[in-house]
């Protein structure tokens, strides 16, 4: 004898439509696709959700900048050729909730999107999932070349590729719902930091 939840999944499954192609979706271009624009996109974005944005050359360019930003506190990186400035290998630490003391996280991105200034980052990149939400401040380093105008070209860069764990990321976390006013770093990094590698 059938129980109800039984009843209602076989219910379902006799009544399942048929499987039908996903549907062109076509790409939403800006007018304009030169590297410069998306570039000047991405900067203003990113400035207007409370991110600092800053175009660097080199890697001893942002160690300058962390060193005189971040004296005190401990710094973690993801990035090998930062290992001279901060721990590294997050992957060796069994506890996440040891994480909860990082003052700054500085770690790679995949790419970025121009209209949202949002990076794509993947659970590699992060070697801890909750690494870049429970630091105090969170940098992240991507490449001029790796930035896309729209979601649309993010998705398509994306594409059914398995990364099992991964997320874009936009901004400091914020809130708006106390007393009409913007708040940041209300549940999770206090500031945003984009370096762009030239």
């Amino acid at each position: 004898m059938q129980n109800s939840r039984d009843r209602i999944l076989a219910a379902v499954a006799a009544n399942k439509p048929d499987l039908l192609p996903l549907p062109e979706i076509p790409v939403f271009s800006p007018e304009t696709e030169d590297a410069s624009f998306i570039l000047q996109k991405f900067h203003a974005t990113a400035t207007t959700i409370g991110s600092k944005i800053f175009m660097v050359k080199d890697f001893e360019e942002i160690k300058a900048m962390v060193s005189e930003q971040f004296r005190e506190g401990r710094i973690v990186t993801t990035i090998p050729e930062l290992a001279d400035i901060a721990e590294t290998d997050l992957k060796t630490i069994p506890d996440p909730h040891t994480l909860e003391n990082i003052e700054l996280l500085i770690m790679r991105a995949l790419f970025g999107v121009a209209e949202n200034s949002a990076v794509w980052v993947t659970e590699d990149l992060m070697q801890q999932r909750a690494a870049p939400f429970i630091c105090q401040h969170l940098a992240v380093v991507l490449n001029a070349a790796d930035i896309v105008p729209t979601m649309h070209e993010a998705y398509e860069r994306i594409g059914s590729a398995d990364y099992g764990f991964a997320t874009f990321i936009a901004g400091p976390s914020k809130t708006a719902d106390i007393e009409q006013s913007l708040v940041l770093g209300a549940h999770g990094p206090r500031s945003m930091t984009l370096f762009v590698l030239e």
